[in-house]
């Protein structure tokens, strides 16, 4: 019996492995396109974009929505994204496992600006994190400042959110506050304990919401930030365990300088320290360019457990791939740190230049022997381990895997992003089915595993 069968005899017989998490449902008022004679049950659910540790309760743990409910669509001014319920909010949500294994919810915080309005999904404008990204409402109608009136740049301009977020990462900190990360902007906020915006970080020198101010200015993100691919931003975000140090990771090669970066297998690890002002980047080396991060939790100040993995349905394909890697930044080169020396220079808007080619461009292939190259110049990406193979150690069906749990036995939190339960075919709408047959709908469910510490090096 191969693989997948094996995964779907025991899904069908109810046997899943990990705990499911509590929903509601948001709305059913749509049609499910898989089953048009059954409607399209959206949940909220959809806590699963990041987890994290409650600082003081073993058995509680913080996890992340993104920005709500939506789909591909292909409407009347191109491709964009249709927003079912173009006011979510996003939100953190705490919840507690019990010893029997069942989850609860404890309470949820929903994400506010800093006047206390709560924000949206929807995007930002181009200035402040935008990536001419089109909305649609849930009807299909371009979304626009004054509504339904015919469309036009300057009169009638696409609505946006400036404060507006699509979540991924989240770090829990002892004082009761929270960090997140966002991939589109990307943004870095800090919110206190009731969700609201004390302050935020992100690349742009003009936004005047960056009030993170170290020796006299703002603490911005590298400048090539701005050249993050669209919805592949700062998809993990992390604290070390002295609380003075974010670490971000991007999801993807980034287009810089252009979509040609999206060949490469390099990601970058930013940290920032909150105290000195100090940002360092250091690069991380995908097992393949198909790959993407999407989470990472602190072990201390330079080690940590980081997601790898290819966003595919095990039970759809059987090559599926969910790696947990540990990662050592002590030995790695900071970037940051280059100094402009012969064929390697430090571009404002590009970053580091190697014979005049970004990172990305450098690292265009998925082959060794760019990377070799880099080392030949002393440039060294982090040092990654195996720790869990996730499908060799779970019956997992899920495709994203994006919420890392560190418990305080040594284990590790699975957590799963479901779309609350819902995707996009076609411009059409239907419930996030697991299997090929669309007959076992996703959902968030947390998976607990023990990392191998002592799996050799990849």
């Amino acid at each position: 019996m191969s693989k997948i069968n094996k995964s779907k005899e025991m899904l069908n017989n109810e046997f899943i492995q990990g705990s499911p998490l509590p929903y509601s449902v948001l709305d059913d008022q749509y049609i499910n396109s898989a089953y048009p004679d059954k409607k399209l049950e959206i949940r909220g659910g959809g806590f699963g974009s990041d987890a994290a540790a409650h600082p003081t309760n073993p058995n509680q743990f913080y996890v992340l929505t993104d920005r709500g409910p939506n789909a591909d669509f292909d409407g009347s001014a191109g491709a964009g994204k249709r927003f079912l319920l173009p006011n979510y909010t996003p939100r953190i949500g705490l919840f507690e496992l019990q010893d029997d294994g069942h989850i609860i919810k404890v309470k949820e915080v929903l994400l506010k600006d800093a006047n206390g309005t709560p924000i949206t999904g929807l995007p930002n404008p181009k200035t402040l994190g935008g990536t001419n990204e089109i909305p649609y409402d849930a009807q299909g109608k371009l979304m626009t400042v004054h509504g339904e009136l015919p469309y036009d740049e300057i009169i009638n301009p696409i609505k946006n959110d400036m404060n507006g977020l699509d979540p991924e990462g989240l770090a829990a900190l002892k004082d009761g506050s929270f960090w997140v990360s966002d991939e589109y902007g990307p943004h870095l906020v800090h919110y206190d304990a009731d969700g609201v915006e004390i302050e935020r970080i992100n690349p742009f020198a003009h936004d005047e919401r960056n009030t993170v101010i170290v020796n006299d200015k703002p603490l911005l993100l590298p400048a090539e930030f701005i050249n993050r691919r669209a919805n592949r931003g700062i998809e993990s975000l992390t604290i070390t365990p002295d609380q003075t140090t974010l670490v971000g990771v991007m999801e993807s090669s980034m287009d810089n300088p252009d979509k040609s970066g999206r060949h490469s297998n390099l990601t970058r690890v930013v940290t920032i320290n909150l105290v000195s002002g100090q940002i360092a980047q250091y690069l991380y080396r995908l097992d393949k360019a198909q790959h993407v991060n999407s989470g990472i939790v602190a072990l201390s100040g330079h080690e940590f457990y980081i997601i790898e993995h290819d966003r595919k349905f095990p039970l759809q394909d059987e090559s599926a791939q969910k790696y947990i890697y540990k990662i050592d930044i002590s030995q790695a080169t900071d970037i940051e740190s280059i100094t402009n020396e012969d064929s390697v220079k430090q571009d404002k808007e590009l970053g580091l230049l190697i014979n005049s080619q970004t990172l990305e461009q450098f690292i265009a292939v998925d082959d060794h022997s760019s990377w070799q190259a880099l080392a030949d110049i002393n440039i060294k990406p982090v040092n990654k381990t195996l720790v869990v193979d996730v499908l060799a150690s779970l019956d997992y069906p899920h495709d994203k895997l994006e919420g890392l749990w560190l418990r305080q036995d040594g284990s590790i939190g699975l957590l799963n992003d479901d779309d609350f339960a819902m995707t996009d075919l076609n411009n059409t709408v239907e419930q996030k089915y697991l299997d090929s047959e669309k007959t076992i709908e996703d959902a968030n469910r947390l998976y607990i595993v023990i990392p191998n510490i002592v799996a050799p090096s990849k």
